[in-house]
């Protein structure tokens, strides 16, 4: 069978728009660490949303990829680039997962979704005077869609640690600090840090899950249990030693993780010591 110009040409777009989706620069954070000045950052909740960019046409993935969202959603929008987050609320990221997913966008689900923007892209000038400009960008705007991620200062640590805890209370995901006197910087720099909470729990191990790859003739994961019954595999955190000889059927082991998903099982769990039999 003969391929007509017609299927050639689409081929060639599908090979096109693979090839050419890039994952755009933009700026990762480090992990907050105690000891810093906090008054040289400013403060900002961390969402649990999708990191999206506008290039001025588009919203694009962290990855490169199109994120098909309804015309009327970006209509307002400025050309001027911009760096944030589609966000729907505290702990609906599953909600907008399947949203933001779907290539045929749904306006109803959509109209639940704003994006919340934190960064402008290649401009000048230090983060503090670039908070500004993206507060001004969006008033001139007049989106419903389009909003500032609230920048604050906090005088010391103690007021970062109640900030957090207010935070995390109201089922929020931690906090972002980003140097005040940056400039616009790329790629993973501490001049932007993430400070989470970390949760832990304890569990009973079930049975242990065979290792791949290159932990094959070692344990892979643990399949635990929580107190509700509640069965998840636990799978990272374990030294090579502890994959070797694993904690054993029946034992309670201490496990670290940072939220539960709507189904009742923790987001990010990572062993952490075995609990003493008492």
């Amino acid at each position: 069978m003969r391929f007509t110009s017609y299927y050639l040409l689409l081929l060639f777009s599908l090979w096109a728009t693979h090839v050419i989706a890039k994952a755009p620069d933009i700026l990762l954070a480090h992990l907050y660490q105690q000891g810093l000045d906090v008054r040289q950052y400013l403060v900002s909740e961390k969402l649990d949303g999708i990191r999206a960019i506008w290039d001025g046409q588009q919203l694009i993935s962290r990855q490169g990829n199109p994120i098909h969202s309804p015309a009327w959603f970006i209509k307002d929008f400025p050309t001027q680039p911009l760096d944030g987050e589609l966000w729907i609320g505290r702990g609906q990221f599953e909600l907008l997962s399947a949203t933001v997913r779907q290539s045929v966008p749904e306006d109803a689900a959509w109209r639940q979704v704003a994006y919340y923007v934190f960064e402008l892209p290649n401009t000048e000038g230090s983060f503090a005077a670039r908070a500004q400009r993206i507060e001004q960008l969006i008033r001139k705007a007049h989106s419903p869609y389009l909003k500032a991620i609230k920048q604050f200062h906090v005088p010391n640590e103690q007021a970062l640690k109640r900030t957090l805890d207010s935070v995390v209370a109201k089922r929020g995901e931690g906090l972002m600090l980003h140097r005040a006197d940056a400039p616009y910087i790329i790629g993973r720099n501490h001049a932007l840090l993430k400070l989470k909470p970390q949760l832990d729990a304890e569990a009973k191990v079930i049975a242990h899950v065979p290792g791949k790859g290159k932990y094959v003739g070692k344990m892979g994961a643990l399949l635990v249990e929580m107190p509700d019954g509640m069965q998840f595999k636990l799978g990272t955190g374990f030294t090579d030693a502890e994959r070797e000889n694993p904690p054993p059927v029946g034992s309670q082991v201490t496990y670290t993780y940072r939220d539960i998903t709507k189904k009742g099982k923790p987001k990010f769990a990572s062993f952490l010591r075995v609990r003493p039999q008492e």
